[in-house]
């Protein structure tokens, strides 16, 4: 199994840790796109936990359509939360506001930024686990 996939699932864990200790610990609540990036993050852990545990080579398929997703809505937040398009679609109508400026570690980096960050991390490692297992299934078997 590629370490990328070990890597992989340590930054799922990681993400799926903060954004409970965000919730949980400090008792900030979940804006709608949060939500929605957590039902893409939350399943990572387990499907890259069993596919490493089952050296099943499939597992970066099953996690793929996860992380792209979740790294769209991601992205779709940003851009909400740094005024870059309006909020006006009527997925934060409910609840908090998806611009709410809850936590911003160091002054700029909020809670959206830290989840596209985790997003492009898993999307990256899963890619390039890709690339790698490709390069050695073309060299010749010894």
């Amino acid at each position: 199994m590629s370490w990328m996939l070990y890597a992989a699932w340590a930054q799922s864990l990681v993400a799926t840790v903060g954004s409970l200790y965000f919730s949980e610990v400090m008792r900030l609540p979940p804006c709608a796109l949060c939500w929605y990036q957590r039902i893409f993050m939350y399943p990572l852990v387990l499907i890259l936990a069993v596919g490493i545990g089952g050296s099943d080579p499939r597992v970066r398929w099953y996690a793929l359509p996860l992380a792209l997703i979740g790294f769209a809505v991601a992205a779709y937040h940003n851009l909400l939360y740094y005024d870059v398009i309006p909020e006006g679609f009527g997925t934060c109508s409910l609840g908090v506001s998806c611009t709410v400026r809850q936590v911003e570690l160091f002054g700029f980096v909020g809670i959206p930024q830290m989840s596209l960050t985790a997003f492009t991390v898993i999307l990256a490692l899963l890619l390039l686990s890709f690339r790698k297992g490709v390069t050695r299934a073309n060299q010749p078997q010894a």
